[in-house]
């Protein structure tokens, strides 16, 4: 059923969900378009400003990312080990052979979108890793020869973090609306946290008891336990009484290219200027780790003086960022819109950088990256993540997989590289941080022109019954 042009005289269909949009006091967009008495209330928050009618769901969100984030960091320590008993000489071979197998993983995972059910899809995915990780640890078990294992663990986990990962997100954007998602994906990403805390510790217990392949089948079984949370979120998403555009697709394959993630990003003005926005992230962010690194080496001369500050870097990136995913995601994407909470962590890279210029020193850069991490976390992660909710599904499959794994990887490899160039120029701390302030500056200026195109094409997608397949193609950053 197509709206009537006159708004006041607008019958509203069974088919077309009513989203409230977190603007202003609270009001829905057709509330502020409206004024017949005819929407309902905006729902009672809580204390996360979640509606009780999203509880369940955000419930539900948080445990399978819980599990997720389980299974990866009860991994990521034999990863460690492994990547020392394939050869510390060797690594930098290592990094290079995780981004090539990225490369070679995006165009099967596109084929894989192009021919499974979205409905059977992230399970398949999961199920594709769990039998991989069973096939290690009987490789292990079975005594396969130790060096090539090991090698080919480091780069398989390295894949698998970034694709579980990618596809619980998209899979998030899909179920969840524009405005869904600026209420729930704090609370969702806190339970990710809480995995992130619980894995490391069950592997410090359980490392010496069962030893490294033991601990593959842990890994695998808070793998297979996210697949009883998918079937109950779909079942959940079902049931809803305001379906998100595009659920009836989830009863067929979406088709398409499996190059097409590579293709519909480079179509798109929108997914591009998030792909800058990804690769301008981790270019920071490298920059901070490298000077970090050089800084701790300087002034902490011993190992375990250094494992001891990164440690409680780590609790107070992780404290902070709890705190944050709980109680302010929410309010702010909900309240102020994804443009400010974008356009906040370059604003922190821009402040940190310049004071850092001037004072390259240990407190300095300590503060400075424990707030910028856990400003990611618990800020721009979700909000990066809630731009993926207005586009079409093959792009929250497809290019937004590409853009979490080849494009991430890729600003990895070339800030490390640019950041070598810089050394090798003589700049030093002052110098490099100095040269990061453009950077964190075209960052703001994107996050604002991204939240502002978002809001945009959350706009359009309301107005609409159905939206057009692909409404991103059409708008530049």
């Amino acid at each position: 059923m197509r709206a009537n042009p006159r708004l006041g005289e607008q019958r509203r269909s069974p088919h077309i969900p009513l989203r409230l949009a977190g603007r202003g006091k609270g009001r829905s967009f057709h509330q502020e378009k409206r004024n017949d008495g005819l929407v309902p209330p905006t729902p009672r928050l809580s204390l996360t400003g979640i509606p009780r009618q999203e509880r369940p769901a955000a419930l539900l969100a948080g445990a399978y990312f819980f599990c997720l984030l389980c299974s990866y960091y009860v991994l990521r320590p034999v990863r460690d080990e492994m990547g020392i008993q394939g050869g510390v000489e060797t690594l930098p071979w290592t990094f290079t052979a995780t981004f090539a197998a990225m490369l070679a993983a995006t165009p099967l995972f596109g084929w894989a979108v192009a021919r499974i059910r979205l409905r059977r899809l992230v399970p398949v995915v999961y199920l594709f890793f769990a039998a991989h990780l069973l096939a290690f640890y009987l490789a292990l078990e079975g005594g396969a020869p130790r060096e090539p294992l090991a090698r080919g663990f480091f780069v398989w986990v390295s894949v698998f973090n970034l694709f579980v990962v990618s596809v619980f997100w998209s899979f998030m954007a899909d179920l969840f609306d524009s405005d869904q998602a600026k209420r729930l994906f704090g609370a969702i990403a806190a339970g990710g946290s809480l995995g992130a805390v619980t894995g490391p510790l069950l592997t410090v217990w359980l490392a010496q008891q069962l030893g490294p392949a033991n601990l593959l089948l842990v890994s695998c079984a808070f793998l297979a336990a996210t697949l009883a949370f998918i079937a109950a979120l779909l079942r959940w998403s079902d049931r809803s009484a305001s379906p998100v555009p595009g659920m009836a697709l989830r009863d067929r394959a979406v088709g398409g290219s499996p190059l097409a993630g590579l293709t519909l990003t480079l179509r798109s003005p929108y997914l591009l200027g998030v792909g800058l926005y990804i690769v301008l992230f981790t270019a920071l962010s490298t920059f901070l780790y490298f000077e970090q690194a050089r800084i701790v080496r300087d002034t902490i001369p011993t190992p375990g003086g250094r494992t001891q500050l990164f440690a409680a870097m780590d609790l107070a990136v992780n404290t902070l960022t709890l705190v944050g995913q709980l109680f302010l995601t929410g309010r702010v994407l909900v309240r102020y819109g994804l443009g400010l909470a974008l356009a906040a962590l370059p604003l922190l890279s821009l402040v940190g950088f310049a004071v850092l210029a001037v004072f390259p020193v240990l407190g300095v850069i300590v503060v400075f990256q424990v707030l910028r991490r856990a400003c990611n976390f618990f800020l721009a992660k979700p909000a990066r993540e809630a731009l993926f909710t207005v586009i079409s599904v093959e792009e929250k499959y497809k290019a937004k997989n590409f853009i979490d794994t080849v494009v991430y990887r890729g600003g990895d490899a070339a800030s490390g590289w640019l950041h070598t160039a810089l050394k090798a120029l003589g700049l030093g701390a002052t110098g490099i941080s100095l040269a990061a302030l453009p950077l964190a500056l075209l960052s703001l200026v994107l996050g604002i022109k991204l939240g502002a195109r978002h809001e945009a094409l959350r706009r359009r997608a309301s107005s609409t019954a159905f939206p057009t397949p692909s409404i991103a193609q059409k708008t530049v950053p």
